[in-house]
């Protein structure tokens, strides 16, 4: 087993199709939007690269070529750690693509709008995961934490019987047994907004458990764990502003403010 995982960051066109964002900037990937003067997937490359000194990055894109010119891209290549498997038309194929290429276990997977994420964020969620012998691994972050980061940094949550969650755009695979965890994105995963995905990706006794608020969050950890045969465990984080990514216009400006709220004073 690495003692650092893959990283693999996700960019391609979500079912093929030009972001709204994209085209308000008048660019052809969402992946190259500006944000406080840096496209968005410079910040996720940025701590992808100080996260591990050695660590392999895939980025999955349709056209790596709208990358090329960036300069943390062309340092990542000249070092050879930086290749692009060709992004697919949904999340679930992507990742297969990506995971076809020799070994990359264990891999972090995280996005390319995911631009408040930070090296540490993903240490942990490595580190936790090793730690805690997972099959995979989700990093979330909960209500309270997210609404102290901004009152709305997000609106909707995934409710338990014991808390109130987001996840935060980071997940860990250990090995090809656990890409069957990974199924239940196929489709895009947006189960918040559409709960019929619940059904589809986790079957009839979960959706009416989730539902009713039967479970703790553990309990539902354990559930799913069996329904794919693959133990997965939640991995908390520190900051609750890692569960804002760039989604819309309203996330974009919320992240700008975070981002902005990060600079070093003086």
């Amino acid at each position: 087993m690495n003692a650092s995982p893959t990283i693999l960051i996700l960019a391609g066109k979500r079912d093929g199709k030009l972001d709204p964002l994209a085209e308000t900037a008048g660019v052809s990937h969402k992946a190259v939007v500006p944000i406080r003067g840096k496209p968005l997937i410079v910040w996720v490359l940025e701590a992808a690269e100080a996260a591990w000194p050695d660590a392999p990055i895939l980025v999955s894109i349709h056209d790596p070529a709208v990358l090329a010119d960036l300069p943390i891209v062309e340092k990542l290549k000249a070092a050879g750690r930086l290749s692009f498997p060709p992004a697919q038309h949904g999340i679930v194929e992507s990742l297969e693509a990506a995971a076809a290429e020799g070994e990359p276990f264990p891999l972090l997977i995280t996005t390319g709008d995911n631009v408040l994420v930070t090296p540490e964020a993903l240490r942990r969620l490595h580190d936790e995961a090793m730690a805690d012998d997972a099959g995979a691994a989700l990093s979330l972050a909960t209500r309270e934490q997210i609404l102290a980061a901004h009152p709305e940094g997000q609106r909707r949550f995934y409710e338990f019987k014991d808390k109130a969650i987001s996840n935060c755009n980071a997940y860990w695979l250990r090995d090809r047994q656990a890409l069957k965890a990974a199924e239940s994105f196929r489709g895009g995963g947006q189960f918040i907004k559409t709960p019929g995905a619940i059904l589809k990706a986790f079957g009839l006794w979960n959706l009416i458990g989730f539902r009713r608020k039967w479970w703790t969050l553990d309990k539902a950890m354990r559930n799913l764990s069996r329904r794919f045969g693959v133990r997965i465990v939640p991995v908390f984080v520190t900051d609750g502003a890692l569960a804002v990514d760039v989604d819309n216009e309203r996330t974009y400006k919320i992240a700008e403010t975070l981002l902005e709220s990060r600079k070093p004073n003086g």
